[in-house]
């Protein structure tokens, strides 16, 4: 269930079976010409709508706005800094556990929101308040989108161009696939002698992509999400199995 649809008073009956609170997390930056600005919150909402016909989950409202300043050279990102980020999912999580529900799981759209999602994790588990995973959806499928792509892609590439093919048609802009992989690396980032120097997105790809976009399609994109969302709820499964005094223990995997 999401938990925004319910009033105060069918929230508190509902949240009585909730085992899980799914946070969907993204962000509002640059996915090149062609996709748009919230790729990352797109996905992450979609993912976690795959999981609210559950009783034992409640999904919160997606949190669109990330950490994404290495994006700031193209216009309509949006980000804020990694503290930040850190302390409001942390006090999310610690919100919801306030009513009960003390295993949570990230579903992230956004690969710069790790870091903050990991330390907040941490410290959710060391205090006791929750134990909160995050789950990155790219992670979960690797060897289909191996299987699916020559290009391996990453930022606006043909994983997420299919699976924005596949949710979000109308905002996909197919007449500018090609120039948005126009001169783009295949893979992430810029290294001299062994140092990364790409410090910034604009530092390795003029359109802000990276893989090749034109791979894309819908049918690829319905695989990814399909495979995607059966892992999501399949780790919600494992949770739920797993009684919360066994995740706080540093033994628990």
């Amino acid at each position: 269930m999401r938990l925004a649809d319910h009033t105060t008073t069918t929230a508190a009956e509902a949240l009585e079976s909730v085992d899980v609170a799914v946070v969907p997390v993204g962000s509002t930056e640059q996915h090149g010409p062609a996709l748009p600005l919230g790729t990352d919150f797109i996905t992450a909402d979609a993912f976690a709508e795959a999981v609210t016909d559950r009783d034992d989950v409640a999904v919160l409202p997606t949190i669109p706005v990330g950490v994404s300043e290495h994006h700031r050279q193209f216009h309509g990102t949006l980000w804020v800094s990694p503290e930040t980020f850190e302390e409001y999912v942390t006090e999310t999580i610690e919100a919801v556990a306030s009513h009960g529900v003390r295993k949570a799981v990230f579903v992230n759209g956004h690969g710069g929101n790790v870091n903050a999602l990991e330390r907040a994790a941490r410290r959710l588990r060391g205090d006791g308040t929750a134990f909160a995973p995050t789950w990155n959806w790219w992670e979960s499928v690797p060897e289909l989108s191996d299987d699916l792509f020559d290009s391996d892609g990453g930022h606006a590439g043909p994983a997420e161009t299919s699976l924005l093919l596949e949710l979000a048609a109308s905002l996909v802009r197919e007449d500018a696939l090609e120039e948005a992989g126009d001169g783009v690396p295949e893979s992430w980032g810029k290294s001299v002698h062994g140092a990364s120097v790409g410090f910034d997105t604009i530092d390795f790809t003029p359109t802000g992509v990276v893989g090749d976009p034109t791979e894309g399609s819908r049918v690829a994109g319905e695989e990814l999400f399909q495979a995607a969302s059966e892992e999501l709820n399949a780790l919600v499964d494992w949770l739920v199995d797993k009684p919360f005094d066994s995740l706080r223990s540093t033994d628990h995997v």
